[in-house]
């Protein structure tokens, strides 16, 4: 919904349509000015300081409103919607709470890239600062969190705001922009003109890398011995997937894609060898520890993937390309910093690539290529089945993936779910995957699902939650059961918090403090997950032994009509494997509990 704005210049062509001018409230003009980028649907909940904008809205035939039961489910069926379809999500709140519920998922949206516009009500421009009913400063509190976001008092303001706010959104690094609007500007009367002028001074993101660096990184990749391209979810996000396999095809070196960027290049193709990190494959952490050349491509060197930075691929020059010039050597310095949009520098890469081939051919890869196919022979992801007869939850989401297939969408929560999800889905294109990666936040998983369903209504949309995650924000199924939202959600039910119960188990002496959530117990399940569905206007479903994992998933494939929520009683015990402990390096990476390190570098 933002492409129509992607571009624009400060001043509109002679070429564009004729600036309209209508006389409407504020109110109303925030309504045209959202048709007139193009959205389709908002997520939201009413209340007392956006209501004057909730009057036309009714009156829209262009723009669907989907009423969640919370606000931070608003948020994340933005980003959801967002992420499924590289559009800008829109979500809408009331002031004060209202407008503090959309903190989390406007934080998770800022640390993922994800587009996505917020619009509040405010209390009136003359109460402002009075500790006025439900008055909260959401711009001051959003401001770190944000790309930008803005205090609308003048109801004429309100089109060149929405504008700018959707181009900001959407371009350079996506990310969430506030358009918080005071009451009295959505009732007044105003004069409507569209197109606006928008005027975004020092806002020029670079998009086109320079040829000094791209010479200078062909130069560097011929050369290597032992490359590595080290991908991330920026190459999703600039629609440079295609390009990326272009890159790898010529190359045919090690391709390691984060955890925000499962699909961006099939998992069956032979150069990818896995997701990198802290519960990322042994052959990826091994590919990245071993290379003498990383070339980042739309990665930040999170933590998660480095674990101790002093130690992380020590013996790498490193190539990073980023849209975003903050990102590059922020963590890791870059030998070659390239600041442009992805698809631009892939493609650039290739083109320098393809012109000095004949002058100067590439190393050869092959010893390179087949030690790397023998640490992944070596270390392949596995699960052990439990003794206890209970299903092992890797399997239940393996069998997801296989029975749904690669044209489903699967979106997960947080945790150990969220890992086994990366790890034992099968993904072979991009925005197959969605997931809450750099703030972690529970609860993210169904309201995420049901914006992917509706930015996506032919698809099959799985959402793969933990017990714990799922207790957050599922009453946005009451949601999908009244506005015809047919998503599937897995509950990955372990009865307790099961990550923080790993790490108890691993590093605190098996003290299980406060992790047990009593989902599971079979005299008394607090909540009845069937029950629960049941009651929200879902089928419910249970699923509590191994041989019945496909037939239990096949019923839920063959509900296309309703919203189904399966509980799948799991083995407790299940843990995350690999695993690299925090604070240490990768050298570190268990394959198994009791086994560590799994290589020395000095081999």
């Amino acid at each position: 919904m933002a492409t129509r704005l992607a571009h624009d210049s400060s001043t509109p062509s002679a070429t564009e349509t004729p600036a309209l001018l209508e006389h409407l409230t504020g109110a109303q003009s925030l309504v045209r000015s959202l048709e007139e980028v193009g959205v389709d649907v908002i997520f939201g909940l009413p209340g007392g300081a956006i209501l004057p904008a909730y009057d036309p809205l009714l009156d829209s035939t262009a723009v669907r409103h989907i009423l969640v039961r919370h606000e931070q489910g608003a948020g994340h069926a933005a980003q959801g919607y967002a992420t499924a379809t590289g559009k800008v999500g829109v979500c809408m709140a009331t002031s004060g709470p209202g407008a503090t519920n959309l903190v989390t998922p406007l934080a998770d949206a800022y640390m993922d890239s994800v587009p996505l516009v917020a619009i509040t009500g405010q209390v009136g421009s003359q109460s402002i600062g009075t500790d006025a009913f439900q008055e909260a400063d959401i711009r001051g509190i959003t401001m770190p969190i944000t790309k930008h976001n803005y205090l609308i008092t003048d109801p004429a303001k309100i089109p060149q705001a929405i504008a700018e706010a959707f181009h900001i959104a959407a371009t350079g690094r996506p990310g969430p922009v506030l358009v918080d609007i005071t009451k009295d500007a959505l009732q007044a009367q105003t004069v409507f003109t569209w197109p606006p002028t928008m005027d975004l001074p020092g806002y020029h993101p670079t998009t086109r890398p320079h040829s000094k660096q791209i010479r200078e990184a062909a130069r560097l990749i011929r050369q290597s011995h032992r490359p590595v391209l080290y991908v991330g979810g920026g190459v999703i996000k600039a629609g440079a997937s295609r390009a990326l396999r272009d890159l790898v095809d010529r190359l045919r070196i090690p391709l390691v894609a984060t955890l925000m960027a499962r699909g961006v290049l099939p998992d069956e193709h032979p150069m990818h060898y896995g997701m990198p990190g802290m519960h990322g494959s042994v052959s990826a952490v091994t590919a990245l520890q071993r290379s003498d050349l990383i070339i980042a491509l739309g990665a930040r060197f999170d933590d998660r993937v480095t674990g101790k930075l002093s130690t992380f691929a020590p013996l790498a020059t490193v190539i990073h390309a980023d849209i975003d010039p903050a990102e590059i050597g922020k963590n890791r310095h870059a030998d070659v910093p390239i600041v442009g949009d992805c698809l631009d520098v892939i493609r650039a890469l290739n083109e320098e690539l393809d012109r000095t081939n004949h002058d100067t051919p590439l190393a050869d890869h092959t010893a390179w290529v087949e030690e790397m196919d023998r640490v992944r022979a070596t270390y392949p992801l596995g699960y052990p089945r439990p003794e206890s007869g209970l299903m092992a939850p890797q399997q239940v989401i393996e069998r997801i993936g296989m029975i749904a297939g690669p044209e489903a969408t699967y979106v997960s929560g947080v945790g150990q779910h969220q890992m086994w999800a990366a790890q034992f889905v099968r993904y072979s294109r991009p925005r197959s995957w969605l997931n809450s990666g750099g703030l972690g936040t529970m609860g993210y998983c169904v309201p995420a699902a049901m914006g992917a369903k509706v930015a996506e209504p032919d698809r099959v949309v799985w959402a793969i939650d933990g017990d714990g995650c799922f207790q957050m924000t599922n009453q946005e199924l009451a949601t999908c059961a009244i506005e015809g939202i047919p998503i599937k959600v897995a509950v990955i039910n372990n009865s307790s918090l099961g990550m923080v119960r790993q790490w108890q188990n691993l590093f605190y002496d098996e003290r299980y403090s406060n992790t047990d959530l009593h989902t599971g117990h079979e005299t008394r399940r607090i909540p009845d997950f069937v029950k629960l569905a049941e009651a929200y206007g879902c089928i419910g479903l249970r699923c509590e032994r191994p041989e019945d994992i496909d037939a239990t998933i096949e019923a839920a494939m063959a509900i296309t009509d309703q919203p189904v929520v399966v509980d799948f009683v799991v083995c407790p015990d299940a843990q995350v494997w690999p695993m690299v402990p925090a604070g240490v390096g990768n050298d570190e990476i268990m394959y198994a509990r009791g086994l560590s390190p799994v290589w020395d570098r000095e081999e």
